[in-house]
């Protein structure tokens, strides 16, 4: 009798199993796309067996659909559904709005918010640019913070440490340009954290070159703002704009929020 009330009255609690594998399907489809139950059951490592009734189960809630023949899985309706509840409810996205249609009309290129999670850096939000050669992007997106502006002015917010723990010592490269040494990509975090602004050129997208700054939302920033603008187009101090426009809106948001941000 003493061992049940023991047993019931424990709070180290493990993962529960069904419940990790199906959020590990919903992660791995999102990252890596569709698959049939095989390819599914090889990427994940789960027995065909145990992944075909969990396949059923996420179908019929509507987390995973099929394609038209039945045998291709794909993220469903009710993915979407909590994206979006995610996206209205969070309070730092409510208040990012005002600064990116700010960022939007004085640059009238692209504009991103950017959340740093573990080494990589999500889009969460978006203004499109008003010419009609832009980026294309999408919210919800995930790429390696030491490719990105956003990423890059999120690591030189951290302390030197965490920035090193944060940038492996192997990089894939996501375009030819794309800077792989790690004392490369840690020299140019440090070069962001002393100006106070971050900057990429071709790294994440061809043609493309971006400029980002970590704005306080909170007591730590996780939160950045960049601007991408085709190559083609930086011209005439048009980076210097976009860099005095992040910088300002940098610091009045720092004022705001009672830090003192600008280096």
């Amino acid at each position: 009798m003493q061992l049940q009330r023991e047993t019931s009255g424990s709070t180290d609690a493990g993962p529960v199993k069904s419940a990790a594998r199906a959020l590990d399907l919903l992660d791995d489809i999102a990252a890596n796309g569709p698959g049939t139950q095989l390819q599914l059951s090889t990427r994940l490592n789960i027995p065909k067996s145990s992944l075909h009734a969990l396949l059923r189960t996420m179908t019929d809630r509507g987390w995973l659909q099929t394609d038209p023949t039945g045998s291709v899985y794909q993220l469903g309706i009710h993915s979407l559904v909590v994206s979006s509840a995610y996206l209205d409810g969070d309070p730092v996205l409510a208040r990012a709005t005002a600064v990116l249609d700010e960022v939007a009309a004085a640059t009238q290129e692209t504009v991103h918010l950017g959340r740093l999670d573990g080494a990589d850096v999500i889009y969460t939000a978006k203004r499109e640019s008003v010419h009609p050669l832009r980026m294309h992007s999408a919210v919800g997106r995930r790429l390696p913070a030491y490719a990105t502006s956003l990423g890059r002015a999120l690591l030189a917010e951290l302390p030197v440490e965490s920035r090193r723990a944060l940038v492996p010592e192997s990089i894939s490269a996501i375009t030819p340009h794309t800077t792989t040494d790690k004392e490369a990509v840690l020299e140019i975090i440090d070069r962001a954290a002393y100006q106070g602004y971050a900057t990429e050129s071709e790294e994440s997208c061809l043609g493309v070159r971006c400029f980002g700054v970590a704005l306080r939302f909170s007591h730590q920033s996780v939160d950045a703002m960049s601007v991408a603008v085709p190559i083609s187009r930086l011209g005439d101090g048009r980076e210097d704009l976009i860099i005095e426009t992040l910088l300002s809106v940098k610091a009045k948001l720092a004022a705001v929020q009672g830090h003192s941000l600008v280096r």
